[in-house]
């Protein structure tokens, strides 16, 4: 049995089986409207508008508009472990992949960048790598100089 976790306008959050669900006194009227009773209630919805990967939906019920999510199970695990589908995150810090030696900086403290902008090379098993802004942004600090040697997970630079 499936649950799924209904949220309106980002603020209320319901919880439905999917045994609530098919018990619902629906009848679908046309492709995106339904008239359902419930609670001896009488409700026509039509659905507007629907972001399928974002599983989000703009909802119509007697004449007003809701901003309706839906996710699974699965989706608040995905959500946990901090992944999205149809999102990004925003990244702050560079952290050094791999220990290496800094070879280059490219950036200062105070500088605006944009996404793709060189910020700084690493040298690391005698390769060379670029890393590039992965956003626009204003440079935070810099925690390493040239020719310094740093541990894997290292802190390089954050972003205000």
């Amino acid at each position: 049995m499936k649950n799924y976790k209904v949220t309106v306008k980002g603020q209320s959050t319901f919880d439905l089986t999917e045994e609530q669900i098919a018990a619902m006194d629906s009848i679908q009227l046309q492709e995106n409207q339904a008239h359902i009773l419930q609670d001896s209630q009488a409700y026509t919805t039509e659905i507007l508008e629907n972001n399928f990967l974002n599983k989000s939906y703009t909802v119509k019920v007697n004449n007003s508009e809701y901003e309706v999510e839906i996710a699974t199970e699965l989706d608040g695990l995905i959500k946990e472990l901090g992944f999205e589908v149809g999102a990004s995150k925003q990244v702050n810090a560079i952290k050094a992949p791999m220990p290496g030696l800094i070879l280059s900086i490219h950036v200062e403290v105070g500088q605006e960048v944009q996404e793709n902008d060189s910020l700084l090379i690493l040298e690391a098993m005698k390769m060379e790598n670029n890393f590039n802004s992965p956003r626009a942004g204003k440079i935070k600090s810099i925690l390493v100089e040239k020719g310094q040697a740093v541990d894997k997970g290292q802190l390089l630079i954050e972003f205000e």
